[in-house]
């Protein structure tokens, strides 16, 4: 039995798919009457970050949902199960019937949110840790809350390359079926997402068993990253400058400089979708990539591997 403190060491690029708790509010905004006059029915009701649950009754998980739902009112109040935060609240809104017919709330909202990460690492009994930070709204900034999602290969096709000022990504192909479908996606948090894999043998393949490191054995000075920004997952050579074990956010815990000198030609540093790329020091696994320096890219953040694996 392998124990905790030994995980398979990800690098390779995922798809990601996370389902919301219901149909996130993004804002409020103005509606034109079918008098003409504007209005903003939900206009301090609903707030941005609000999770729309239930419209009468009916749950939504979707913004067609929540449309079908509030035209179905004919004007009518609608009564809106939503959670805010840890509460659970109700609130009355009255639609408005706009110039073409239809009855509005005004309210501006987000479907499911996709996208693409790398894997950090996976532990014997399926069990999976991505990113080093959680998936937040690109409004709010608050992190997602999910009922769940998926995890699904992906390949990277091309690079864009990181400037000062302008990060780069990892540009690639999500592959949205079955066949594809490689684990489910149970918790987001700012430390990560995590969940199970279905086929850990097929993923595990020729990766490496590693220990982990406390974060007190992580020290200044010579590391590597595993990543795949060409199709081949291979290790970098990357600089601890910092370390921060007592830092407020718990995935900046590491300050980090790529000088690996074939991945600033190709990457100009780190880039978006390079989140979750393990890091390497003295054989074990420290900990992970989580954000990039905007103003240098060669920069960044990592999180250590023990506050991903007490998520």
């Amino acid at each position: 039995m392998v124990p905790r403190d030994h995980v398979y060491a990800g690098g390779t690029p995922i798809g990601i798919y996370l389902e919301t708790d219901g149909v996130l509010v993004v804002d409020t905004g103005t509606i034109t009457g079918a008098d003409g006059r504007e209005c903003c029915p939900a206009e301090n009701i609903v707030k941005s970050g609000d999770y729309i649950q239930s419209v009468n009754g009916r749950q939504v998980s979707t913004k067609e949902e929540l449309i079908s739902c509030i035209g179905d009112c004919k004007g009518s109040d609608v009564i809106l199960a939503v959670a805010r935060g840890e509460e659970q609240i109700s609130l009355r809104v009255t639609p408005v019937q706009d110039a073409d017919g239809n009855y509005r709330a005004g309210i501006w909202v987000r479907n499911d949110t996709q996208g693409i990460g790398t894997l950090t690492y996976l532990e014997e009994d399926g069990s999976f840790g991505a990113l080093g930070h959680g998936i937040s709204d690109i409004d709010t900034g608050e992190i997602l809350d999910v009922r769940g999602g998926t995890l699904y290969d992906a390949d990277v096709v091309s690079v864009v390359k990181g400037q000062q000022g302008v990060p780069g990504e990892l540009s690639g192909v999500i592959h949205y079926s079955e066949g594809y479908k490689i684990g489910e996606i149970r918790t987001n948090s700012q430390n990560g997402i995590f969940g199970t894999v279905s086929n850990l043998p097929g993923l595990i393949g020729e990766k490496q068993l590693y220990e982990t490191a406390h974060k007190q054995e992580v020290e200044t000075g010579k590391a590597a990253i595993l990543s795949s920004v060409d199709g081949t997952c291979r290790e970098y050579e990357i600089i601890i400058k910092e370390i921060r074990l007592n830092g407020k956010e718990e995935n900046k815990g590491m300050v980090l400089e790529v000088t690996d000198e074939e991945l600033l030609e190709k990457t100009g540093g780190i880039v978006q979708g390079m989140s979750g790329s393990p890091i390497i020091q003295n054989g074990r696994v420290i900990g992970a990539v989580t954000h990039v320096f905007v103003n240098d890219p060669t920069k960044g953040y990592g999180i250590f591997i023990e506050n991903m694996l007490e998520h």
